[in-house]
């Protein structure tokens, strides 16, 4: 099925980027779904007015989402963002190599979206057409929508107990709006502590990879310097033959031919040693690349302490509002038990009234 819509279906849109899929268990760490940045691309399928985003790793399709007009691509940070997708039950996050790259997602993911949108109008719009008679039966419908979201109003007994009630039902009521508080409060330290996660893993790829290159450098540096070394050995040695050619070269009393060689040697060693001297002064030139990985890893370092930092505050307000949910809780069972107990004094007020009722009737028969 999926290679069957691969062939109707038409690229808009592609990017590279890291993949992430929400852990399944525990709602909350990313999932690394690609070792490395894939391509992401945008998919539309003109028989079925659909849009997707598909990426392929190897031979399986690590994202497959049908976009719907009712999903929001998030930026939760300068480089990555997010989307849900209901049909999939997961949550897919992508990490960009540069900002502009993630800009240039959300606008076209917010463009489809749109279209998305427009497209399902148009779809029920056809069926709407296709169908009269579901047009005169809407307003039958929609009066009974509205008699059922507005039910008729309950009957209150007066009594000792009603101001009572009417106090631990405001109490339940306050415990509800500040129990949706603290859960919001939990998805959204739960929503920056995946991305700090996320972060934290490109951050930690990053380490790797300019440690890797550290230790390249670092055996360039030691073979350079082997190389300055002989270079530096070979130098000398050719000054001391310039040094002995001179000596031999004496007074001109020696023969033509003899000077012209000498001369041709010396000119020889001199290129050669100029060329020596080149190579020792590029040796020297990269030593500085050596030193800008170093202080690159530090910098990677100091933003790793600083993430893991981060991390363990966010950690304590996450067990912090846990304890606050937990406190309200118990807040609100306190109040069922007080609603009940009202509960229980208003049926015993109501018996009450019923055998006065009984006891009147019976009078009046008299």
């Amino acid at each position: 099925m999926f290679a069957v819509h691969r062939e109707r279906e038409q690229p808009i849109f592609s990017a590279r980027a890291h993949v992430f899929q929400i852990d399944p268990a525990t709602k909350r760490n990313w999932l690394p779904a690609s070792k490395h940045a894939v391509t992401v691309s945008f998919f539309y399928d003109a028989g079925r007015s659909v849009y997707r985003i598909i990426s392929v790793g190897g031979t399986k399709a690590i994202i497959n989402s049908t976009i719907t007009p009712n999903m929001t691509f998030t930026k939760t940070s300068q480089k990555f963002g997010q989307w849900a997708d209901s049909r999939a039950n997961t949550v897919y996050g992508l990490g960009f190599s540069t900002e502009q790259q993630l800009q240039q997602f959300a606008e076209q993911f917010k463009e489809v979206k749109e279209a998305a949108r427009l497209a399902r109008e148009k779809s029920q719009e056809r069926f709407e057409l296709a169908n009269p008679a579901l047009n005169i039966a809407a307003p039958e419908l929609s009066q009974d929508l509205s008699e059922e979201r507005h039910p008729p109003p309950l009957l209150a007994v007066d009594g000792p107990g009603e101001e009572k009630l009417f106090r631990s039902q405001s109490a339940e009521v306050e415990l509800t709006v500040e129990k949706e508080r603290v859960k919001k409060m939990l998805s959204e330290g739960s929503m920056c502590e995946m991305n700090m996660e996320a972060e934290l893993f490109t951050l930690q790829d990053s380490n790797a990879k300019l440690g890797e290159a550290l230790q390249e450098a670092t055996g360039g540096v030691e073979r350079w310097r082997t190389q300055l070394a002989e270079y530096q050995e070979e130098t000398e040695r050719l000054r001391e033959q310039v040094a002995e050619l001179e000596a031999q070269l004496g007074p001109p009393a020696a023969g033509p031919a003899v000077g012209d060689e000498l001369s041709r040697s010396v000119e020889e060693l001199e290129a050669l040693l100029s060329t020596r001297d080149q190579e020792i002064c590029n040796l020297q030139s990269k030593k500085t690349d050596v030193g800008e990985l170093e202080k690159e890893r530090e910098d990677a370092e100091q933003r790793l302490q600083d993430l893991e930092s981060q991390n363990l505050d966010l950690e304590h307000r996450v067990q912090t509002a846990e304890e606050t949910l937990a406190s309200s809780r118990e807040e609100q069972s306190r109040a069922r038990a007080e609603v009940r107990r009202a509960i229980d004094v208003l049926d015993v007020k109501i018996c009450d009234l019923s055998d006065l009722r009984r006891s009147l009737e019976q009078l009046i028969d008299k």
